[in-house]
């Protein structure tokens, strides 16, 4: 696959003409403007949309549990899909109230659901392998997990696409993937996760630190992945992917989900141009995470729940952008005077 990058000279010019006409004074709306025309582009038209939003939440279980390294059981995760579908989760509130559709993916939880409605079962094995002891995965696996999220990202009808995520022990991969795709130090890539100590998080980066000694020896974006990442991440990092590749706007949330991103950004790097980063998370790292992709959220609220609720939270924003685009008068067609020269 191969992602374009959505620099285009001539429609960047036509979209700051647009915007800098607006009854308004130059660059007044702020990160809004900006915002606008990242949409422009993405879309390669001044007329940008929103339709039809959706946000899918990954969700799996990591062997590295075993480690004591989260505050919560493993059977979490499974509790909590089966809350996402009943409709009891933070994020069912804030897609709801958003006309957004929410999606649940049971990307590897250790736990059969059997049949359930709103929940697509695309389980690829019950949890990952603990990596303080062996790689999370086989590289096969991971790239099959890429795989699944390339192929649900196709079947998306609208043109954003939020990314969410739900596994008991994730924050544990994500600061290992972290460190190993940016050089971070460790013991600045973890955080309290599910709501740790301060003992807690020490024995969380010693597990980390010794694993990353164990696997030195993977460097490669996939090799990384599949030693230290989850299914659900290696299954979002596919679906990015494959969005960016359709030209939809990806909405990404918290520190796991930007985890899978730097995955993909490290094997297409036009990626980060179909980003729209929700929101900076307390979790401990995530700042650094989003500074080495370049990335400005759109907001700072202080969350650290995962579960694609940044992105809900974030999409009025999305509407606003578009719609002060589509909707707002001109000078001209305002009758209203432009500034004195």
């Amino acid at each position: 696959m191969s992602i374009s990058p959505t620099h285009n000279e001539a429609l960047s010019a036509q979209l700051d003409r647009a915007i800098n006409n607006k009854t308004k004074p130059l660059g007044s709306l702020g990160v809004l403007e900006a915002l606008a025309k990242q949409i422009g582009l993405i879309q390669n038209r001044c007329d940008i949309s929103i339709i039809n939003p959706s946000i899918l939440v990954f969700a799996a279980d990591h062997g590295v549990v075993a480690e004591g390294i989260s505050a919560y059981p493993q059977d979490v995760t499974w509790q909590m899909v089966a809350n996402f579908l009943a409709g009891g989760a933070a994020i069912n509130v804030f897609a709801a109230q958003n006309n957004c559709a929410l999606r649940v993916i049971d990307a590897g939880v250790n736990h059969d659901f059997g049949p359930r409605d709103g929940l697509t079962d695309r389980k690829l094995a019950h949890g990952t392998r603990n990596f303080a002891h062996e790689p999370a995965m086989s590289r096969d696996l991971c790239e099959t997990a890429l795989a699944a999220g390339m192929a649900l990202a196709a079947e998306l009808e609208g043109n954003v696409v939020g990314f969410g995520e739900m596994g008991i022990g994730n924050t544990t991969a994500a600061a290992a993937l972290m460190h190993k795709l940016t050089s971070i130090p460790v013991a600045q890539c973890v955080g309290a996760g599910t709501g740790l100590s301060a003992d807690g998080i020490l024995h969380k980066q010693r597990v980390i630190e010794a694993a990353v000694a164990k696997h030195n020896a993977a460097s490669e974006p996939l090799d990384v992945l599949a030693t230290f990442g989850g299914l659900e991440i290696a299954m979002m990092a596919g679906a990015m992917l494959k969005a960016a590749e359709l030209r939809k706007v990806l909405l990404i949330d918290g520190f796991i989900v930007t985890s899978a991103l730097l995955v993909a950004a490290r094997l297409q790097p036009a990626i980060l141009d179909y980003c729209i980063f929700a929101h900076c998370s307390n979790e401990n790292g995530h700042r650094q995470m989003l500074e080495s992709l370049n990335a400005r959220p759109l907001l700072t609220l202080g969350l650290r729940l995962g579960e694609g609720t940044g992105c809900a939270l974030a999409l009025p924003l999305l509407h606003a952008a578009a719609n002060f685009l589509n909707q707002m008068a001109t000078f001209e067609s305002a009758q209203v005077s432009e500034k004195s020269e």
